[in-house]
């Protein structure tokens, strides 16, 4: 049978069942998946003079082994391995730690070149790996993600016998026109060179391509995916739009421009019979809470079910609690479903669920189990969409006949993002707060400085205001020099006397203890709640005025804007102190930015310039795109230009079967065809 790059790694020679699972691990199944296995940095094995070498250089040396290697154990499962290298007319000492192994390859007189560290005072090295002096091809040596069970010699073999046996299949996927517009290597040469350049320019150019392939082929799926749910038949949910406006009427408040044009972009879209995948994005205290009540009562008054899906059982219940007051009057029968549902109310709910009883459903990821079903879904919210991987989000689309979806964020995401992780999703953004928020007054201040900030919170609170103090860590740390959530709330307890209650929250609780210290915080009879970022997202106190955070330099600047967040929700003046003492000039500049904008796009897009996109949205949770090659942040030009060539490329009738195209069709084909979503 004639090899394909889908044939299982198993095929190859020294690929057993068990290294086959290990593989597996690594996300390594195809010989296609080990092909485009990369490096994420390169050793350079040229060998170097050793009067030209810094001290704690890496570098490789050549010579002549001058001594018999000597292995000396010390301690448990610990060796060293010695020997003297001769270079020219000078010798030097060699050692290896724990790789007792390598003895058989150190032959006395036998040429050896060494790759490791340089150590000048004592003119000896401090060695990595023995390389092959005579195989030009390790002029760089790349270096993989490697895992326990399989290690970076046996990931080098068996890349290179994949290419040598595979080589030939290696095809172009990007069209022709667009290769030769970008200057682009073909597909087999950039694989060469990612994985054995022979100089630093080839590396360059190889990763310049796989870059730039990486995005296409990804936006590809995005456009392809959003051509899909343009063509899919969804609901056209004919809602009625005298009682939507009579209901919008009813709210004590004008909703803001912004939410009203919001609105209008989500009820055309549940009008239109194309498919709603769209995503609703707001800073904090912007109201996209009440914008999902309009659109779900919409849904409601054409007959549909309308189901709402929080991270958390607190915001789930929180959600349920606002949303009855909401629909009090309007005939709308809201239910609660989350993990602590006893069973007996589980079955009856489940039961009016199925029935149609039920109009509005919220919950947590209980309302896609097993066993629950809906009479006549036809929209699902998901709240702080980043909570929810892909999976979660597409169980949804399996509870009815393709429901409209609408996911909603407060974690700002700025426009550079918004292109990858939701390059499927049309999106609304609600860019101003209701009248009468008043800004949050944010304050830094260093660790010396803390008790001047507390008399200010004992202020507050005997005005009759109350504090949320938020720590990083939950018990002692010898790693991290950080207060402790537990010490804190006892030294507080210590520092604000009898008078004053102080409570804990934290990630440790059982649900049910969670649910009563945050009830005893609502209530008033906690004056102040420490607590880790359990109270991150949602919660809603509207006599807290004061959010202190302790070490708020090991935050991102997206989860302190979250934190700052749950105050300022009432009429009263509202304040954040940050507590930190950074330790170098990136954590300063975040603390001032912090007291500068309470803009949240602002501060997302500036953590993104500092963190990176996998920390500021936390990429296994969010479904965003774990990239092999390409850096969303550092090649968003590149990013960018590969979004408008697959927007122009889906966009030409029967592209699939232009000649130049066949290449990539049959890649997506392939790709997409778990989803069905390319013929």
């Amino acid at each position: 049978m004639a090899q394909q790059l889908s044939d299982a790694v198993g095929t190859l020679s020294g690929v057993g069942p068990a290294r086959q699972k290990a593989l597996a691990e690594l996300g390594i199944n195809t010989v296609a998946d080990l092909l485009t296995y990369y490096p994420f940095r390169y050793d350079d094995l040229q060998v170097k003079d050793v009067n030209e070498i810094a001290d704690q250089e890496k570098v490789t040396l050549k010579g002549t082994v001058a001594s018999e290697p000597v292995l000396a154990r010390f301690g448990r499962k610990k060796n060293r391995l010695n020997f003297r290298l001769l270079i020219e007319h000078d010798v030097y000492m060699v050692t290896f730690f724990n790789q007792p192994y390598l003895m058989k390859q150190i032959e006395t007189g036998q040429p050896i070149a060494v790759y490791g560290k340089w150590d000048a005072k004592r003119s000896s090295l401090t060695g990595m790996k023995i390389i092959n002096p005579n195989n030009a091809d390790e002029a760089f040596g790349s270096i993989y993600p490697a895992s326990k069970s399989v290690r970076q010699t046996t990931l080098q073999k068996l890349i290179k016998q994949a290419y040598d046996n595979y080589a030939d299949l290696l095809v172009d996927i990007v069209p022709p026109a667009l290769e030769t517009k970008y200057r682009l290597l073909s597909r087999r040469q950039m694989v060469h060179d990612m994985h054995f350049p022979a100089s630093q320019d080839a590396s360059t150019a190889a990763r310049r391509s796989a870059t730039y392939e990486e995005f296409l082929l990804f936006q590809m799926q995005m456009q392809a995916l959003k051509k899909n749910d343009a063509t899919t038949n969804g609901i056209a949910i004919h809602y009625d739009n005298d009682r939507l406006k009579a209901f919008i009427k009813t709210l004590p408040f004008e909703l803001t421009h912004a939410q009203k044009r919001v609105v209008n972009e989500i009820c055309l879209d549940l009008k239109s019979s194309q498919h709603m995948n769209r995503l609703l994005q707001g800073d904090v205290g912007s109201g996209k809470t009440i914008v999902a009540a309009i659109v779900m009562y919409a849904a409601i008054t054409a007959g549909y079910q309308a189901a709402l899906m929080a991270p958390t059982e607190i915001l789930a219940e929180q959600h349920a609690n606002n949303l009855a007051r909401v629909f009090a009057d309007t005939g709308v029968n809201v239910a609660l479903l989350t993990g602590s549902t006893k069973p007996a109310a589980r079955k009856t709910l489940l039961a009016a669920l199925a029935a149609g009883e039920i109009n509005l459903l919220i919950g947590t990821h209980a309302l896609i189990q097993d066993g629950v079903e809906y009479a006549n879904l036809g929209l699902v919210i998901t709240d702080e969409q980043h909570r929810f991987g892909v999976n979660q989000r597409a169980a949804f689309r399996q509870k009815g006949g393709q429901p409209d979806a609408l996911a909603m964020t407060a974690t700002p995401i700025p426009r550079t993002l918004a292109i990858t992780a939701y390059g499927e999703m049309d999106v609304s953004e609600i860019d101003e707060l209701p009248a009468g928020r008043q800004p949050i007054q944010t304050t830094w201040v260093r660790s010396n400085q803390a008790n001047s900030a507390l008399s200010f919170v004992r202020q507050q609170i005997d005005a009759g205001s109350q504090a949320y103090v938020v720590t990083p860590l939950i018990e002692e740390s010898e790693t991290l020099d950080v207060k402790n959530a537990e010490a804190l709330s006892a030294n507080l307890q210590d520092y604000f006397g009898p008078s004053i209650k102080v409570g804990l929250l934290h990630g440790r609780l059982k649900p049910e203890e969670k649910e009563a210290v945050m009830a005893e915080f609502k209530a008033g009879d906690l004056q102040v709640l420490v607590s880790t970022t359990v109270i991150e997202v949602g919660v809603d106190v509207k006599n807290a005025t004061i959010m202190m955070i302790y070490d708020a330099d090991r935050f991102g600047l997206a989860q302190l804007h979250q934190l700052r967040g749950r105050v300022g929700r009432g009429s009263k003046a509202s304040f954040c102190i940050l507590v930190a003492d950074p330790k170098n000039q990136q954590g300063i500049e975040r603390m001032q930015i912090m007291t500068k904008t309470t803009n949240g796009f602002v501060l997302a897009q500036k953590d993104l310039e500092l963190r990176g996109a996998g920390d500021v949205l936390g990429v296994k949770q969010s479904g965003m795109p774990a990239f092999k090659v390409g850096d969303p942040i550092a090649d968003l030009n590149v990013l960018q230009v590969a979004q408008q060539d697959a927007h122009a490329i889906v966009q030409q009738a029967d592209w699939q079967d232009q000649p130049d195209n066949r290449a990539l069709a049959q890649y997506l084909k392939v790709k997409l065809a778990a989803v069905g979503t390319l013929d």
